[in-house]
């Protein structure tokens, strides 16, 4: 979902504060909007503004209708033509048409629903915030709505009344072995939208200089994912070839729900791998979860090609599914 990371979490804050606080969302488009459905805004009570509707289109209207509507303490849903000129200015080569939903915190917004939902934000726990307009109904859902989960989806239902903003908690990609595949796969990974973390105990492969700027853990790797944690949205790639790095990470990874876990070498290693979990007790639906040989099969021969196959398969076991 392209939003502003924090925009509930910061309107809790001022809302605690006592400054006040309204949450604007971007609920439909037509035309090239400048922001996604559900992009987010939070105005504070005396103007201060942290986000994002339109790139600057309208932000200065929302601010107004948000103090007005703050001060009635009511909820509003706005509509506003996007002209080609003030499109242009923001990188798109046409304008149209943004609904923004304008929900005060402590009377539209319930303080008790937004802090559960900053809650669940915390805690990683996917959640669907779901507001029906007819009645202004508001309530957190951790089931149903699976689409919309999988692809990351907020938007109006068919019956035209209720909108679903969906909070997945960000990407995670967990890369076990610093190697020249690894040092292709994070950035393309990172442009995804993921947050990579590299594993890998031999200093001589997981260093700075190799990787820099990314977090970088050098623990063994199943002491490393157990600190880490995996979740519905972690990723885990092993790349070390070496059981003694691999097989720990995956009886870890195995016993997660995380969405994709694929490791690197040929079929016949792939084979000797799943002799050797199925040894250590693990059922053969199980292991089946591995991706072996990882990645997409297009004939990929460098490491940015095999990077990109990794990187393609993941984005398909993610939106569609293994």
């Amino acid at each position: 979902m392209d939003v502003f990371d924090n925009a509930p979490e910061q309107a809790l804050v001022w809302h605690e504060a006592g400054r006040g606080a309204v949450l604007a969302t971007v609920v439909e488009t037509w035309g090239s909007a400048p922001r996604r459905i559900g992009a987010q805004l939070v105005i504070a009570g005396d103007g201060e503004m942290q986000g994002s509707v339109s790139g600057g289109c309208v932000e200065g209207a929302v601010v107004l209708e948000a103090a007005d509507a703050l001060e009635k303490g009511e909820q509003r849903l706005l509509e506003y033509g996007v002209s080609d000129g003030d499109a242009f200015a923001v990188g798109l080569a046409c304008g149209g048409t943004i609904r923004i939903l304008v929900e005060p915190v402590g009377s539209a917004l319930p303080e008790a629903v937004l802090r559960e939902l900053v809650a669940a934000r915390s805690a990683r726990n996917p959640i669907a915030y779901e507001v029906r307009l007819s009645d202004g109904r508001r309530r957190l859902l951790h089931d149903g709505y699976a689409e919309r989960f999988a692809m990351d989806r907020s938007g109006f239902e068919e019956d035209g009344d209720i909108f679903v903003a969906i909070h997945n908690p960000p990407l995670r990609l967990i890369v076990v072995g610093a190697v020249h595949v690894a040092q292709a796969l994070v950035p393309m990974a990172r442009i995804a939208g993921y947050d990579p973390v590299i594993v890998d105990p031999r200093g001589a492969f997981g260093s700075e200089a190799r990787f820099p700027g990314e977090r970088i853990v050098a623990d063994w790797p199943d002491e490393a994912l157990e600190a880490i944690g995996l979740d519905t949205r972690t990723a885990v790639v092993l790349l070390t070839h070496d059981p003694k790095l691999d097989d720990p990470a995956l009886h870890i990874a195995l016993r997660a729900r995380c969405f994709y876990i694929g490791a690197l070498g040929s079929k016949r290693t792939h084979g000797t791998r799943v002799e050797r979990l199925a040894a250590a007790g693990f059922d053969p639906s199980v292991i089946g979860r591995i991706h072996g040989p990882v990645g997409l099969d297009i004939g990929a021969a460098s490491p940015p090609e095999i990077a990109l196959s990794i990187l393609a398969e993941m984005t398909r076991v993610l939106r569609r599914g293994s």
